[in-house]
């Protein structure tokens, strides 16, 4: 590696580029895209699908952060799910896969920097409870803690839910959430994912437990 391309490199930091900012970079040379598979075969540059790259570590002297990724590598989307609630100190399990919520088509992404799922939700749905994240190695979007459950609520497969007492006792015994955090909950979040979303019974008990504890 050559110092020109430390010096290239290294303003991009950790935020996932395309081949179009690339190409820019090194447009001085003959052929940009040979170089940036040069950089690729090198290991300078990791490529996160066609057309997405995000530059190494030891050039960008800062750690991938798999959630800005995950924003950039499929959009429009916001960190959600077992993910989520795992950043937000709600659920005990580590979770190695990132998920994440999309108005989009549902997707599945495996590769060098893990696996990403992607799970549609409908169009005003999705604009609901939707945060900032993240610091000095990259800010992305993710759910609120109500908005991410209300997310696995709607999107688990066989789940029914008919009453605020077996819905107490999903959340504490099978999720083990710490009914505290859940008791502080919004309730506005959750009668806006109500009004827009699916599974409307299951949403409700929780609402219910919201505001009843």
């Amino acid at each position: 590696m050559n110092d020109n391309d430390w010096e290239r490199l290294e303003p991009l930091g950790n935020t996932p580029v395309d081949a179009a900012l690339l190409k820019a970079v090194f447009a001085g040379f003959a052929s940009p895209s040979n170089k940036i598979e040069e950089l690729c075969r090198k290991g300078l540059l990791i490529r996160v699908k066609r057309g997405l790259y995000v530059v190494a570590p030891r050039i960008s002297r800062k750690t991938i952060n798999r959630m800005l990724v995950a924003n950039h590598l499929y959009g429009p989307s916001y960190i959600s799910l077992e993910t989520a609630l795992e950043i937000h100190g709600m659920i005990p399990e580590a979770v190695y896969e990132v998920r994440s919520a999309t108005p989009g088509r549902a997707k599945e992404y495996n590769g060098g920097l893990g696996r990403y799922l992607y799970f549609r939700v409908p169009q005003e749905y999705f604009k609901i409870g939707i945060q900032i994240a993240g610091g000095e190695m990259g800010r992305f979007l993710i759910a609120s803690p109500e908005k991410a459950l209300c997310d696995l609520l709607m999107l688990s497969n066989n789940l029914r839910i008919q009453s605020s007492r077996a819905m107490r006792e999903y959340l504490r015994d099978f999720l083990r959430l710490d009914m505290g955090i859940v008791a502080g909950f919004d309730p506005d979040t959750v009668r806006a994912c109500i009004e827009t979303g699916r599974k409307k019974t299951t949403l409700a008990q929780l609402l219910e437990v919201v505001q009843n504890g």
